[in-house]
């Protein structure tokens, strides 16, 4: 049994609002959020909790800490798009984002 789902089962999971599908193939192209950090150090924050909630998971997402934001992005490459696993691990970043203020 495979975990795909459709983007709008990853739309309709829980904890799940501040990402969206990235541009392409719904399926296949994954999913991003932008989380605005108030410094540099809150968004470090943000990467090494990402990173504790990866390994956790053995699921690694894509993630671009700048000045000012964080960007993640989440697919499942061994099924070509999206997953349960997804959508799982995008809910705990939103969460993790959440307890350090960022929207």
């Amino acid at each position: 049994m495979t975990d795909a789902i459709t983007a709008q089962e990853f739309s309709d999971s829980d904890g799940v609002a501040d990402w969206t599908v990235a541009a392409g193939s719904a399926e296949s192209a994954g999913v991003t959020a932008e989380f605005a950090t108030k410094d540099f150090a809150t968004g470090l924050r943000l990467v090494n909790k990402i990173g504790e909630l990866a390994e956790a998971a053995n699921h690694h997402p894509d993630v671009d800490l700048r000045y000012g934001s964080v960007t993640v992005r989440l697919s499942s490459h061994d099924i070509g798009g999206l997953s349960r696993r997804d959508a799982k691990l995008a809910a705990q970043i939103s969460r993790a984002a959440a307890e350090l203020g960022l929207s």
